[in-house]
């Protein structure tokens, strides 16, 4: 039995005691509710982000492609050509390895080019590659772009894929495409399924090569570039 003084000591003690267990399943309380409220947030936050951006692919650049291609028909009279051009050249270049291009054009002499020269002669190819698409997509009377599918090959990767003219007849044209530093870029283009534009250029470019060297070659690409512009 305790006597005296002691009672009060021990009251007060357990009163403590319950209060510390109070104040424990109080913190306890409010931390599970915190963390409710954190993945609360969270939650809403992963909903209100935007959806991440399908991953590109060799269909992908060139269904880019097609549709700045269609852009290009659908608007060709108020563009003119200059227009057309202009829109066309910087997509070019970001869309075609130009100057793995070129130099598949201009064969093994390509070795033996200055760094100014093949930067020069890349520039040429490029405004001339631009020139003729610009030229070659001059108008639109309800053409669709198709693609058809991939095909996995030791060099990259055909895509195919088609033109539909506004009577039905379908256009063929498959492109290899190669993944580079800066993305998936073309690096030929095969019109009706089969004939290399590469193998077209390369055969163009050898008399120029042989009658006027690399200078002229240069010369008369962006001579091209200009006349089909008008």
């Amino acid at each position: 039995m305790i006597h005296g003084p002691l009672l009060p000591l021990a009251e007060q003690a357990k009163a403590e005691g319950e209060l510390g267990v109070a104040m424990v399943r109080y913190r306890q309380s409010a931390m599970r509710k915190l963390a409710g409220f954190c993945l609360l947030l969270a939650g809403v936050l992963i909903s209100l982000s935007p959806a991440p951006a399908a991953a590109s692919g060799p269909t992908e650049a060139i269904r880019r492609l097609n549709g700045e291609l269609l852009d290009t028909m659908q608007h060709a009279a108020t563009l003119g050509v200059k227009g057309r051009y202009q829109k066309l050249e910087p997509i070019v270049f970001k869309t075609f390895d130009v100057p793995y291009m070129a130099r598949l054009s201009i064969g093994p002499s390509w070795a033996k080019l200055t760094p100014d020269q093949k930067k020069r002669a890349a520039r040429a190819y490029g405004r001339y590659v631009a020139a003729v698409y610009a030229t070659r997509f001059d108008g639109y009377s309800g053409e669709r772009f198709e693609i058809l599918g991939e095909q996995k090959i030791k060099r990259g990767t055909i895509v195919k894929s088609q033109i539909v003219k506004s009577d039905g007849e379908p256009v063929s044209i498959s492109y290899l495409v190669h993944d580079n530093v800066v993305g998936y870029q073309i690096r030929d283009v095969y019109l009706t399924g089969t004939i290399s534009e590469l193998a077209t250029r390369r055969s163009e470019f050898a008399g120029i090569l042989r009658s006027n060297g690399i200078d002229g070659l240069i010369a008369s690409l962006n001579k091209k570039a200009d006349d089909l512009q008008g």
